[in-house]
């Protein structure tokens, strides 16, 4: 299974002329308006967010972006069968899952993108082995095609067949990490520990930027 992490076409560090509070990039092509204020030509970026999605979870819940209303969540793309990185990203998402465990801000969502196989009592199966017995963590099927679209689209991302893969799938082995307003906000190797420090800290900034939203 090859690890792939499709380059982030844009990225927007906020900055300031004195020293503030990290900020983390938003991810995606942002749409630029140009308009006048004041007798001046202002312009204004808005960034691409998740787009809307409805699939179902290892209990034959409904999941769509009102599941995770007010809060931040992780996302990845695996599927059961993976010979590879899948369980890396696996156990990696499970130690940020048990980090943020008594945080109901924090939520995680796993696509499987080999739907045919992983059916909703294999997925549930598969939660029970890792002693995921709350709505914190859901594993989501669906129309295969649109987990695809949904992968490349709305997390940047890859997921798709390959004949040539021991797994006959590609996709990427990228944790991601979403506002409460669905902006991709930062992309992390799954496969790597070091990098699961770094998400760590990222929860915490973005959790503090949230909070002080009006």
């Amino acid at each position: 299974m090859r690890n792939i992490i499709l380059p982030l076409i844009s990225i927007l560090i906020v900055t300031g002329c004195q020293p503030t509070e990290k900020k983390l990039p938003y991810l995606g092509v942002p749409t630029v308006t140009q308009h006048f204020r004041n007798g001046n030509t202002v312009y204004d970026s808005v960034y691409p967010v998740v787009p809307a999605f409805n699939l179902t979870d290892q209990d034959s819940t409904t999941v769509t972006p009102q599941t995770f209303e007010g809060k931040i969540y992780v996302a990845d793309f695996i599927f059961l069968s993976c010979p590879t990185i899948c369980p890396k990203m696996t156990a990696n998402m499970l130690r940020i899952y048990d980090h943020f465990k008594n945080d109901n801000r924090v939520n995680f969502l796993s696509h499987t993108i080999d739907p045919r196989n992983d059916t909703i009592p294999k997925l549930k199966a598969y939660t029970n082995s890792l002693k995921i017995t709350d709505k914190k963590w859901r594993f989501v099927t669906g129309n295969q095609d649109t987990i695809f679209r949904l992968a490349e689209k709305g997390y940047y991302v890859a997921a798709g067949k390959d004949s040539t893969d021991p797994g006959n799938y590609i996709h990427s082995g990228g944790l991601l990490l979403v506002d409460q307003q669905r902006h991709v906000r930062g992309l992390y190797n799954g496969t790597n520990k070091e990098e699961m420090e770094h998400l760590i800290k990222d929860i915490q900034i973005l959790l503090k930027e949230d909070s002080g939203r009006p």
